[in-house]
């Protein structure tokens, strides 16, 4: 048993749940906590953001990328309210986040006080678990109880503290309850299950595998899987790490992020594989296929779309067991057409990466990450035409890791994504990708990382341009009205807030900007580097519709989809064109 303060107690519990740094901006109604972190400060970090809100999204990021906990906080008031974005982005992906939220001290709580607020309602639906504490003793309990429910529900934990009781002293014991951050469902693989997924998968003609998260970890058998069936294998946009994006089989992403691959494959298929995801647009997916669904969580089964078969497992205990069915499919020409098509697609890209005669192209900017990252190296992604291009062209194959806001989609993710990776992976290379509309609202935390000396690659895809919501305006026939930008030299300001700069407009200098940063990586850098690449404003080409069958669609329609992406019918052919050539 100890004696300290409750914030120093606080910070203990933490430390015992692995936690090693946590963000936030310190204030009056927060004070006490912030002492306590001071007072462990050998054992946790604490990483003064500038806003808030990066604090949230970066202990966001900080989960997707480790799995541990992610740890923000902020004041009474306004504070607290600044972390609500990167909440919310947190409970949209099923991430477990704890925010600590100051209050009022207690002797003034209910009288008007400057900053008070009845916080708990503002917090209720973004929380699964939110409390205010009363007492000193309850704080070490509470923040306990509060990342347990974090990590069972996969959700949003706060705890709100009244900031005289988080200065008070208490008699420390640390728990001794195990600290299990798996809320693993441990349920027996049905070899009945296992037997009716690999007769229907042998019975058709055209099957593919449609991965998602809950197949990370497992690339191993999902590549066996993929080999063994002879399946194209898709990936949920936010799961496009977890099977290897230069294995023959693997097609991309379905829909606006995705590829021309992901989209011809999965249309032309006559059953899908869904396993380890709750794929929110299979839904809009045409109806004539076989659907299987394997998913550990009984609520999501036919949640998207009706299934066929339904198995409730574990997706990696699902595909060892399957990858043990005595049985090795030979290459079907529905493979063969779709490993070409995957390949012509990627040779486009190339293609297009290479022309800089009109300006520099965001695809020649991606090629350039994708040739100087590392095998290790860790992509913090904003919202926006970013995504898409990155998710199209960045390498995925051997220890890279990624993160992005999937389902809340909130502009601004990049930096303290980037921020949040290089604080858990040190040694590791480290890029946040970002256009210039999102990169702008988050830009102040560069002072961030050149504080705390985190040398990520800040790329910056400057159109000057929401471009994201222009290819809405042009689908929908409205006027560019409110999507055109005001430029800045993001390089020059990156150097006058004690960052290196560089700003590209072409090939060239993108390749010699490329090389000093290299440089400057092998001879131990400790400054945030920052890549302005000035940009055509080009709409990237829209995966989520492909009208390129003509016997379909027919010719106008056609020619006008190929028009407008200057996709040629040579390089490019439809499905049913490439198919003809293996099936004769």
């Amino acid at each position: 048993m100890s004696k300290m303060i409750a914030g120093q107690a606080l910070a203990k519990v933490l430390e015992k749940w692995d936690v090693d740094h946590v963000y936030g901006i310190t204030a009056d109604s927060i004070n006490n906590l912030v002492d306590g972190l001071y007072l462990e400060r050998e054992n946790i970090k604490y990483v003064q953001v500038r806003h808030e809100e990066i604090g949230a999204l970066a202990a966001a990021a900080d989960a997707k990328l480790t799995g541990t906990i992610g740890v923000a906080f902020g004041s009474a008031g306004p504070g607290s309210v600044h972390m609500l974005n990167g909440l919310y982005d947190a409970k949209m992906d099923h991430t477990p986040v704890l925010a600590l939220v100051g209050q009022s001290a207690t002797g003034v709580m209910n009288t008007n006080f400057f900053q008070e607020m009845n916080q708990d309602p503002i917090f209720a639906d973004v929380a699964t678990f939110h409390k205010q504490v009363v007492s000193a003793d309850q704080i070490p309990k509470v923040i306990d109880e509060a990342i347990r429910s974090a990590y069972a529900t996969r959700s949003v934990s706060v705890v709100i503290l009244p900031d005289d009781l988080s200065g008070q002293e208490l008699d420390y014991n640390e728990f001794q309850t195990a600290n299990l951050k798996q809320n693993k469902l441990d349920l027996a693989i049905s070899a009945d299950d296992v037997a009716r997924v690999a007769d229907a998968i042998k019975a058709a003609k055209r099957p593919i595998m449609y991965v998602g998260q809950g197949v990370r970890g497992a690339r191993k058998e999902a590549v066996a899987i993929s080999e063994k069936f002879g399946l194209p294998v898709l990936s949920t946009a936010p799961a496009t790490d977890v099977f290897p994006t230069n294995h023959p089989n693997y097609m991309g992403v379905r829909g606006r992020l995705g590829t021309k691959s992901g989209f011809e494959v999965s249309q032309s298929s006559d059953l899908i594989l869904f396993i380890g995801t709750n794929y929110p647009f299979a839904r809009f997916m045409p109806q004539d296929k076989t659907i299987i669904q394997v998913n550990n969580n009984l609520a999501d089964l036919g949640k998207q779309i009706d299934a066929n078969i339904t198995v409730l497992a574990d997706a990696h205990r699902f595909l060892a067991a399957l990858a043990d069915t005595d049985y090795q499919a030979e290459p079907t020409a529905f493979l063969k057409a779709a490993q070409k098509d995957r390949v012509l697609w990627l040779n486009w890209l190339d293609k297009l990466a290479n022309d800089d005669e009109n300006g520099l192209r965001a695809e020649g900017v991606l090629q350039a990450i994708k040739e100087n990252a590392t095998d290790n190296a860790v992509f913090g992604l904003d919202v926006g035409n970013n995504t898409e291009w990155s998710l199209r062209q960045l390498p995925f194959d051997k220890d890279q890791k990624f993160t992005m806001s999937a389902w809340y989609g909130t502009m601004g993710f990049g930096l303290p994504a980037g921020l949040a990776g290089k604080l858990s992976f040190p040694d590791r290379q480290v890029w946040s990708i970002s256009g210039d509309g999102g990169y702008a609202m988050v830009m102040p935390d560069l002072l961030t990382e050149v504080k705390y000396n985190l040398p990520v690659i800040n790329v910056i895809l400057e159109n000057r341009s929401f471009g994201f919501i222009a290819h809405e305006k042009i689908q929908a026939n409205q006027a560019p009205y409110g999507i055109d930008l005001l430029g800045a030299d993001w390089g020059k300001m990156a150097d006058n807030m004690g960052a290196i700069g560089f700003t590209v407009t072409n090939l060239s200098e993108l390749h010699d900007a490329m090389i000093k940063i290299n440089d400057l990586q092998a001879n131990g850098n400790i400054k945030p580097i920052v890549l302005d690449a000035k940009i055509q404003d080009i709409d990237p080409i829209d995966t989520s519709f492909m009208p390129l069958e003509t016997s379909i669609f027919g010719e106008e329609m056609v020619q006008n989809y190929r028009n407008t992406y200057d996709l040629n019918a040579d390089e490019q052919p439809a499905f049913s064109d490439i198919l003809k050539e293996f099936e004769n």
